[in-house]
């Protein structure tokens, strides 16, 4: 391995869904072509036909492989096996770079990298939180055992990754300002998510995209729609698109608001699919880190109605009108019924489209954090 050879890069998570999933296919292409090997290790038990078609579409780029064990959400005894699992094809495989992504994926890197060190193998570990164990409050019980666990891997952690400057906020609060490196390295999206979707002859007036349980707020969207239409005095229209644990709730939930034959709930679909269906995407979210949804849409053209959460912020702009308080459908149904009514509302909503590929584009991304990795490799 040379200083400015190609690397040969692992990526550990747990669940090919959502963000993560997106941040490291992306991540994988960009390395690959820069000339890097790439691999993945993740769950097998989550994901369906939308992601087997995105692990379809990452395979030429990954010279390394994919491989996919159980490995549960929960803290649980079978996560025994998934460490012995991951640690013989990690083996196997001689990375260079250990990337673990979300709680369980930077515990799997940072303990296999950790073993293999003490065989003298030669191996850096990164941890990229991307939210996960940061969204534990001190105050609960769970909460101090999980932040307590996050600063004791520390000391097997070469480089933190955090994805905004709130996660990093974030981590310093919950968990310690770091004691190992750590670099702010913004997510990105690529040229061809840059854009314009136009909106299908059929769209409706709001869209809900992602995951669907609580955490991402798919129940504040429905409350929100209720409302907004109070607001506007006239029936409106809307889509939920997703899958998730908690699908059959929210249609409850939408015949409970008698909401059912205006608001429809699609599977996952790929993105730009998804954003023809609508102008305005909603992210009602309790909590993020950096979400990719948001800086999809606006590559798409898209105007957005997000929660004030996460580095979302930082991507619309700390005093955007289109940032609402959390879990509160209230101010969100306003800015949905403001957003559909007033004339130009969306003008000041979506930031200037050069300076935001300039910040937020994959190319950047993937760069700088070559840059990370190389330092700590040949630095230590």
């Amino acid at each position: 391995m040379q200083p400015d050879g190609p690397l040969r890069i692992l990526h550990c998570f747990r669940s090919p869904v959502g963000g993560i999933f997106r941040h490291v296919r992306d991540l994988a292409e960009q390395h690959s072509r820069l000339g890097h090997q790439v691999g993945i290790i993740c769950d097998s038990s989550t994901g369906g036909a939308h992601e087997d078609k995105l692990f379809e579409h990452i395979m030429p780029f990954l010279s390394l492989g994919l491989t996919r064990l159980r490995i549960d959400r929960a803290i649980s005894l079978r996560d025994i096996p998934a460490l012995t699992g991951s640690y013989k094809q990690i083996k196997e495989l001689q990375p260079d770079v250990l990337h673990g992504h979300g709680a369980k994926g930077g515990v799997v890197a940072r303990l296999v990298g950790s073993a293999l060190r003490v065989k003298r193998y030669r191996v850096a570990r990164f941890y990229s939180p991307h939210g996960g164990s940061l969204h534990f409050s001190r105050r609960t019980a769970a909460g101090q055992i999980v932040l307590r666990i996050e600063r004791q891997l520390e000391r097997l952690t070469d480089g933190l990754c955090f994805v905004c400057d709130y996660e990093r906020e974030t981590y310093s609060k919950k968990v310690g300002i770091p004691r190992c490196d750590a670099e702010r390295i913004y997510n990105g999206i690529g040229e061809q998510d840059f854009q314009l979707v136009p909106v299908a002859p059929d769209a409706v007036d709001f869209i809900y995209v992602g995951m669907l349980r609580d955490l991402k707020g798919p129940d504040v969207f429905i409350e929100a729609f209720a409302k907004a239409e109070r607001i506007v005095g006239r029936p409106l229209t809307g889509l939920i698109i997703g899958d998730g644990p908690d699908q059959a709730k929210y249609q409850r939930l939408l015949e409970t608001k008698g909401l059912g034959r205006r608001v429809g709930i699609l599977p996952a679909m790929p993105i730009h699919e998804a954003f023809a269906k609508s102008a305005i995407l909603v992210v009602p979210s309790r909590a993020e880190a950096m979400p990719y949804i948001v800086l999809e849409a606006i590559g798409a053209g898209k105007t957005v109605i997000a929660s004030r959460v996460g580095g979302v912020p930082e991507i619309l702009g700390r005093n955007s009108k289109a940032l609402v308080p959390p879990g509160d459908p209230t101010e969100l149904a306003n800015a949905m019924a403001h957003a559909i009514t007033v004339p130009g509302w969306s003008d000041g909503v979506i930031p200037n489209r050069e300076l935001f590929l300039q910040k937020f584009a994959t190319t950047t991304m993937a760069k700088d954090l070559e840059a990370f990795y190389r330092r700590k490799l040949f630095t230590r």
